[in-house]
């Protein structure tokens, strides 16, 4: 094995691991505002292609603040947001020392309200709380680098940390693609096959991305040959209610909504009570780091004024979250890994579903019978964990299943053993 590969990995694991040890994390210690970010040039961005590199730069990968001797490229590119403005987003492209021309686009589950927490900001040195949850995903991308693939690491959420806007993500995941594969200082081209992978909140850009491939990058698609997701929102509507008072993901669900909801540019605090104002201002520029902890336990019903208690009496309720229902968007054309955990009580989500605390197993099999029934060859398997617990078998199987996919061996295919699951039909309003 490549003894340079060795040490980039095993750099970006101790740099993790010395973060993790004594780092601060509970303060933004960067730029507020960073010009990279800013596109400058005279043209009008809706005018300019989709995926055409505005800026690029080279920067030291940082892990919870802390430097490394490994560099990463980061360009930021002409994309849409969930309202089909044109924006500028980042990506970031770690090169692997022996690269073998293919990529992993590797969509990060930092779940946050603030574009701070996106991985280009801590990959370049920004440390916040909510940062923490990407650098901790860095030790998952030591072995994609031993095994030779460059990395990519697209901000799914957009320039405005717009939380749960699946479209949105799968949009941003699908031109950083356009971007990376066009600019030479990447080391990728247009021999380079990539494959999607994210579980959680990283399951939105990877199954969203995949799912609008074949219709929105029809060009980016060609390059693809695989998605591996866990844990995924099939329904996000569906897991409001499921993990609603739930010990643990109570406050994710509420932060969710906040940003689902301004990415489509609706504004909920008209229909909050007192309490719920309290808790929309405390949240609304945070990373679920600070929303979960805030509000355990918490129902919506508490947070909502008392003729808004059921949301579907929300105006604009039934069409936030039948934008954001993956079982109304199209299939993918690739082969799809998923991994589902069905075991919720033990992240205090007490409910009769099958589930992992926050995603709905039910939604998940419909997802994937859906893409059965298109023709997409599914590898679907459930463990009896939690949405954290899942990870770990997911990763186990997940990254063979994807290495499987660049030798182009065929793809696995268990469809007739997918269980019946619950539909993922449109929410209609009161």
């Amino acid at each position: 094995m490549n003894s340079k590969i060795r040490v980039s990995a095993a750099v970006l694991a101790v740099a993790v691991a010395s973060a993790f040890a004594g780092s601060p994390t509970t303060a933004v210690a960067g730029p507020v505002s960073d010009p990279f970010y800013t596109y400058t040039g005279t043209a009008p961005l809706e005018s300019i292609p989709l995926g055409t590199v505005l800026n690029s730069r080279t920067v030291l990968y940082h892990a919870e603040g802390i430097a490394t001797p490994v560099t990463a490229q980061q360009y930021l590119y002409r994309t849409n947001n969930a309202r089909m403005d044109a924006v500028a987003n980042a990506t970031t492209v770690i090169q692997s020392p022996a690269g073998n021309g293919n990529a992993i686009s590797y969509q990060s589950a930092y779940d946050s309200l603030n574009p701070l927490d996106a991985p280009s900001h801590v990959i370049a040195g920004n440390v916040s709380l909510g940062g923490i949850i990407y650098s901790g995903e860095t030790l998952l991308l030591a072995p994609i680098l031993l095994a030779g693939y460059d990395i990519i690491v697209p901000d799914t959420e957009g320039p405005t940390a717009d939380l749960a806007a699946g479209p949105e993500y799968g949009m941003t995941t699908l031109d950083s693609l356009r971007a990376v594969l066009n600019s030479p200082s990447s080391g990728l081209n247009s021999a380079t096959k990539v494959a999607l992978m994210g579980c959680s909140g990283g399951a939105f850009g990877t199954d969203w991305a995949a799912q609008l491939a074949p219709t929105y990058a029809p060009d980016v698609n060609a390059h693809l040959v695989g998605a591996a997701m866990c844990d995924v929102f099939a329904n996000p509507a569906h897991s409001l209610e499921y993990a609603n008072g739930s010990l643990f993901w109570s406050g994710a669900t509420f932060s969710a909504l906040i940003g689902a909801s301004r990415a489509y540019g609706y504004d909920i605090t008209p229909y909050l009570n007192v309490v719920g104002l309290a808790a929309y201002a405390a949240v609304k520029d945070q990373s679920i780091a600070v929303s979960i902890p805030l509000l355990a336990g918490t129902r919506h019903q508490t947070l909502f004024k008392w003729q808004y208690a059921d949301l579907k009496n929300v105006p604009f309720y039934a069409d936030l979250a039948n934008k954001i229902n993956a079982g109304l968007a199209g299939a993918p054309t690739i082969p799809v890994f998923i991994s589902q955990g069905t075991i919720g009580a033990t992240m205090g989500t007490f409910s009769s579903e099958p589930g992992d605390g926050v995603t709905i197993a039910g939604d998940t099999r419909t997802l994937a019978r859906q893409f059965c029934a298109s023709g997409t060859a599914v590898q679907y398997s459930e463990f009896p964990l939690d949405h954290v617990g899942t990870a770990a078998p997911w990763l186990l199987g997940g990254l063979p299943w994807i290495y499987d996919r660049f030798a182009e061996n065929p793809a696995p295919n268990n469809c007739a053993q997918i269980a019946p699951g619950d539909p993922l039909v449109p929410v209609t309003a009161n």
